[in-house]
């Protein structure tokens, strides 16, 4: 819990300045459009093509606490390139982060040596990637995705949240989240979805679930651990290690 309300402090502190950056993201978007594959930082090896391409695609305002870390963690045993996908978590709605998304997915996998990628996405971002490989045929790119503490079924904070369209479609029983319970037969992509009993940003705990009839989906329990502790958890880092290591050897040829 200490750690947890000293990583909620940080975020809070940084809220204004990412959501800042997240804005001016917007508006260079044809540029990351047309160079997605970003410098990750100063001092980060040069990418290569040796591995399946990696997208991580991070929450609402986040980006800086999450993604960097998280990359290396990750990173290691010829998996790879990393990339944090350049989409605005502050954009319109999910569907619209959702074809950023895509854009950024097809052209990773025009880089890679086959025709697949991976998805890790965190808190909203987890449902970005679902609704593109669910519902804009993008199971045709990405073997998997893996989530991070995601609302998959709502959550009862988005309900005091401001009234933002996005927002809103993070709601129990919003137009979105009902599209996503709609038939899906034939996707192809394997989800793997974290979600905590202790997570105080998806309520209840229950929807972090993926429980859809049609979607091959494995549900991981991670007991005590708060939303913004969630994805750097050890555990769940050498999970997520053991899915990238199997999906370099199995989807490097991905049809």
């Amino acid at each position: 819990m200490g750690v947890e309300a000293g990583r909620a402090a940080v975020r809070l502190a940084r809220l204004p300045v990412d959501m800042a950056t997240d804005g001016f993201g917007q508006l260079i978007g044809l540029l990351e459009r047309a160079t997605p594959w970003r410098s990750t930082g100063p001092g980060d090896p040069p990418r290569t093509d040796a591995g399946i391409p990696v997208l991580l695609v991070h929450g609402l305002a986040d980006g800086a606490s999450v993604v960097p870390p998280l990359q290396r963690e990750l990173r290691g045993d010829g998996v790879g390139p990393f990339i944090p996908v350049a989409c605005n978590a502050f954009g319109p709605d999910i569907p619209t982060a959702a074809r950023k998304l895509g854009d950024q997915v097809e052209s990773a996998c025009a880089h890679g040596p086959g025709r697949a990628a991976v998805v890790i996405g965190y808190s909203l971002g987890g449902l970005i990637a679902r609704y593109y490989v669910q519902r804009l045929d993008g199971d045709a790119y990405v073997p998997l995705v893996i989530t991070l503490a995601t609302p998959h079924g709502g959550t009862a904070t988005a309900l005091l949240a401001p009234a933002h369209p996005l927002l809103r479609q993070l709601r129990p029983g919003s137009e979105l989240l009902v599209e996503l319970t709609e038939p899906a037969a034939g996707c192809r992509t394997r989800f793997v979805a974290f979600y905590s009993d202790l997570d105080e940003a998806v309520i209840p705990a229950a929807r972090g679930r993926i429980d859809h009839p049609d979607l091959k989906a494995r549900n991981v329990l991670v007991p005590g651990v708060g939303h913004l502790t969630l994805p750097l958890h050890r555990p769940v880092i050498d999970e997520m290690h053991a899915l990238l290591a199997a999906a370099q050897v199995t989807f490097t040829r991905f049809p």
